[in-house]
């Protein structure tokens, strides 16, 4: 029976991996298609309803919440004399914020229009009345709309009428940034968590060398695996760091928040493990592939096995673990941020809060000092790794 010849046979290799990854996209099309209730189309992406509800979202993000002006409560008032003629009527100004009454004064239970111009956009308000007592009446809430405006009906009570010749005023408490501009709170906050983050990642990656190394030669073939009980050795390390890396981190993090709380204690205890099994895994494969020239020639001279990997072993792959350790940290911090999501503590969970609570514009904060951070701390770690490695 004759065998295909090698180009035949590499033709049908790649034509049965190219079908493989036709059939592998229609199901995956399908799974969608039965997930959503309608096919996947890229054409969505250029939907105006799509960019009409993203679009907002977009601009807050890309508009991040970095200083702002102290705020001051500020109220404004307008005398409305109850029945007319028991005081003096009330002059609405002529620009700025406002409150314009439909009438300058009015009778007992009557109902008259109030304007409110360039107040707060998109805010909510209460409308009263300020008694001749000095305490006020409640009013109903309004809101402006994106100019500023409102228009409310309201009632002269008879509460509010003149006493003693102090007539009752119509006024509204507004919000007003005053000073300069400076950092602001979100500024803080994120980089509070920042820090938060960065220090997270430091601890998990240490302790998790401080376990990954030593477990490491264990996992390492040409190290351990002599023997029935090395066989053992070897085979049962590198089955738990299978199994720890067969976890997500998010998983890990949410079962070490429910543990030991929130926070970013349980979110270091969730990076350690994931960093103890990624690790463990290249420090193994980093010993596998020394040299084994040095080792051979420490074993003839009648080293023993201690010897042989501090001074055979050991050097060789410093410069490895170096680079492993440093990149690793650097991942540790995109992890961080993933874990801090579910309450593993720093950057993640800020960024959680502001989304959760439609705060846009400081979640917008939060990703770009993830961005700057990433980005330094790519740049510092390869740097590192060039100098040491």
């Amino acid at each position: 029976m004759s065998t295909p010849k090698p180009d035949r046979w590499r033709a049908l290799r790649l034509t049965l991996i190219t079908l493989f990854v036709a059939l592998a996209y229609v199901f995956a099309y399908r799974g969608s298609f039965i997930a959503s209730g309608s096919p996947l189309d890229p054409r969505d992406l250029l939907s105006p309803d799509l960019w009409a509800k993203g679009g907002p979202l977009l601009g807050d993000f890309l508009t991040p919440d970095l200083a702002a002006r102290d705020i001051e409560p500020v109220t404004l008032q307008l005398p409305v004399p109850v029945p007319c003629g028991s005081a003096e009527n009330g002059a609405p100004a002529a620009s700025g914020p406002r409150l314009v009454p439909s009438v300058p004064c009015a009778e007992p239970r009557d109902k008259f229009t109030v304007e409110g111009f360039e107040l707060q956009p998109n805010t909510e308000l209460q409308l009263r009345w300020r008694l001749p007592s000095g305490q006020y009446f409640p009013g109903q809430f309004i809101t402006t709309d994106a100019d500023g405006y409102f228009s409310a009906e309201f009632e002269a009570r008879p509460i509010v009428a003149t006493k003693d010749g102090v007539p009752g005023q119509i006024e509204v408490e507004l919000q007003v940034e005053v000073g300069e501009l400076k950092p602001s709170q979100a500024f803080f906050d994120v980089l509070d968590g920042v820090i938060v983050t960065i220090f997270m990642a430091l601890m998990a990656t240490a302790a998790a060398v401080v376990v990954a190394a030593p477990f490491s030669f264990l996992a390492a073939q040409n190290v351990t695996r002599r023997g029935p009980v090395g066989t053992a050795v070897y085979y049962t390390v590198r089955t738990i760091f299978n199994i720890l890396r067969s976890f997500e981190a998010i998983v890990i993090a949410t079962l070490f928040a429910f543990w030991v709380d929130f926070g970013p204690f349980a979110g270091v205890l969730a990076l350690t493990v994931v960093t103890v099994a990624s690790l463990g895994k290249l420090f193994s494969e980093a010993i596998e592939g020394i040299d084994p020239g040095p080792v051979e020639a420490l074993t003839a001279t009648g080293a023993n096995r201690l010897q042989v990997v501090w001074f055979a072993i050991v050097p060789q792959i410093v410069p490895n673990f170096v680079s492993f350790i440093i990149y690793h940290w650097d991942i540790n911090v995109r992890i961080s941020t993933i874990i801090g999501y579910v309450g593993g503590g720093g950057i993640g969970y800020y960024l959680a809060q502001m989304i959760n609570t439609g705060q846009d514009n400081k979640a917008g904060t939060a990703i770009w000092a993830i961005v700057l951070v990433v980005w330094a701390m790519d740049f510092i770690s390869a740097e590192v790794r060039k100098r040491y490695t």
